[in-house]
């Protein structure tokens, strides 16, 4: 491969991760360039701030929460491996992991991980629920000052209305899910990672 991640991963290490996130050799390559330039710093590891230089995550809404999701609990830096591992849910799902048996573990790319990582960036106490303010929170991050308090209500009990099955005044994981059943989340929620 030649690049600066064959040479500081071992070969081993790169074929791990190629196995664990579907990235190939030069797409590992690229992403390991660009994790090297947010590291201004040379720990090998980033911290939130090295991820807010993104320009991407600094002006999104749920910026903050994308990259919470970044470090595991109790973490103030990521290192690489975590880092394209995030980024393997990313990845669009390939026709041959479409038709792929169920043998061996869930790609991280799957639809069910793909819903996983979207119902986390709502779960902000991390209780496996939903709940109505957790709702009016994100949606608050989302739509920001342009839309009353009693207008995001109305939105939050009509969004927990229409996806509560058990009555429980939240929405699991499950009920997220079913939801979006209908939708084409595979494709909303992949980046094309180039060669």
């Amino acid at each position: 491969m030649g690049s600066q991640a064959s040479t500081l991963l071992r070969h081993e290490e790169l074929e791990e991760i190629k196995k664990e996130t579907g990235f190939s050799h030069s797409q590992i390559a690229r992403l390991y360039k660009r994790f090297t330039s947010l590291d201004v710093n040379g720990v090998g590891a980033l911290s939130r701030e090295d991820f807010l230089r993104i320009p991407e995550l600094a002006i999104n809404p749920l910026g903050d929460r994308i990259i919470s999701a970044f470090f595991p609990e109790g973490e103030d830096e990521a290192n690489f491996r975590v880092f394209i591992r995030i980024l393997a849910r990313f990845r669009p799902i390939s026709d041959k992991e479409k038709s792929k048996d169920a043998k061996g573990p869930e790609p991280l790319n799957s639809r069910s991980n793909k819903l996983r990582f979207a119902f986390q960036l709502y779960d902000l106490d991390k209780d496996d629920k939903i709940s109505r303010s957790e709702l009016i929170q994100v949606l608050r991050m989302m739509v920001g000052v342009n839309i009353s308090e009693e207008q995001l209500g109305v939105m939050a009990d009509r969004t927990i209305q229409e996806a509560d099955e058990d009555g429980d005044g939240a929405i699991s994981f499950t009920e997220f899910v079913k939801v979006f059943e209908k939708t084409g989340i595979e494709q909303k929620m992949s980046i094309q990672f180039l060669d």
